[in-house]
């Protein structure tokens, strides 16, 4: 069985790709399916934002062919997993649920590192750069933890 996971922020340009191509590369493709969408529309079909882009390049991941997606209620069927970048698109998400079993599968990504928080991954859209390779640095960390106990619990199926 695959294990499928989304990552959710609001344009589904910068936080989630960065999210779902930081994921995806640190789990075997055969038994994980990493994915990403977002709450707002306005992007639907573009690829990620360049800075997302080259910040991933950086660090040795495409993500330069995926294409942004809505989320819609439908996703709770397909995917086990879904992470949120911050604390309005969890909101918006939870929002979208249409029974407990939808909520359960709904966490803030940061909750990976600092449980109970409710800590944000900050959006680095109107930021420089640097802004950028901060989230990755946030995102990497996050993403290191849930590989890990996805590994481990798919070691134990």
């Amino acid at each position: 069985m695959t294990v499928k996971i989304l990552m959710v922020c609001l344009g589904n340009i910068c936080r989630s790709p960065l999210a779902e191509g930081i994921l995806a590369s640190k789990l075997p493709k055969d038994k994980f399916w990493v994915d990403s969408a977002g709450t707002g529309h306005w992007h639907v079909g573009n690829p990620p934002d360049k800075r997302s882009i080259l910040t991933a390049e950086k660090n040795g991941i495409d993500i330069s062919n995926q294409r942004g997606q809505l989320f819609k209620p439908s996703f709770f069927d397909i995917y086990d997993r879904i992470f949120v970048m911050d604390s309005s698109n969890y909101e918006d998400v939870i929002a979208m649920a249409r029974n407990e079993e939808d909520k359960k599968k709904v966490q803030l990504i940061l909750d990976e590192l600092f449980p109970g928080e409710n800590v944000d991954v900050p959006d680095p859209y109107y930021g420089l750069l640097n802004n950028f390779d901060q989230v990755y640095e946030m995102l990497n960390e996050a993403c290191e933890s849930i590989a890990s106990k996805l590994l481990n619990a798919n070691q134990n199926d």
